[in-house]
């Protein structure tokens, strides 16, 4: 009964902490498509109210670059939602030219950290493309899902 207890307890807490951004990933800073610092904290702050679909992916990843024109169309059949483009490009160069060529469509940032930087870290980041959805309330509401297609995924769009 002790171990029982204690599993369901562990359940809880580990299922808790995915409802927020820990405080560290919250201050990891990134690059706006106009080369501006700004942390991953502002940049939600912009869309605090609305449902917030996270991409995390890198113009060098395949399984990115097919799964994109999945991402846009689910842009497109939800236009209440915001389209929120993280980038894990080594470079910014190749980052931009990713946007343009693969018709990223959306408010698009680059992770100057990379995979190892506080915010990829806090997330458990082990696989792009990664997806998360950030409901109006500023939780998390979909903390992992590598299938733009993911039926948990197009659960939270609605």
């Amino acid at each position: 009964m002790k171990s029982l207890i204690i599993f369901l307890l562990f359940i809880s807490f580990t299922q808790a902490q995915h409802k927020t951004f820990a405080e560290a990933a919250l201050n990891e800073k990134f690059l706006s498509v106009e080369n501006s610092e700004i942390t991953f904290s502002e940049i939600l702050q912009q869309y605090k109210g609305e449902t917030v679909f996270i991409d995390i992916w890198a113009s060098w990843c395949k399984d990115c670059i097919v799964g994109m024109p999945k991402v846009q169309k689910l842009r497109e059949e939800n236009p209440q939602v915001v389209f929120l483009f993280l980038s894990l490009d080594k470079e910014t160069e190749s980052w931009k030219h990713g946007i343009e060529k693969y018709g990223v469509v959306g408010e698009n940032y680059f992770i100057p950290a990379g995979w190892k930087g506080d915010f990829c870290s806090s997330i458990d980041l082990d696989w792009i493309p990664r997806y998360m959805i950030v409901n109006p309330e500023g939780e998390i509401s979909l903390y992992k899902a590598i299938e733009a297609n993911d039926e948990n995924l197009l659960k939270a769009l609605k």
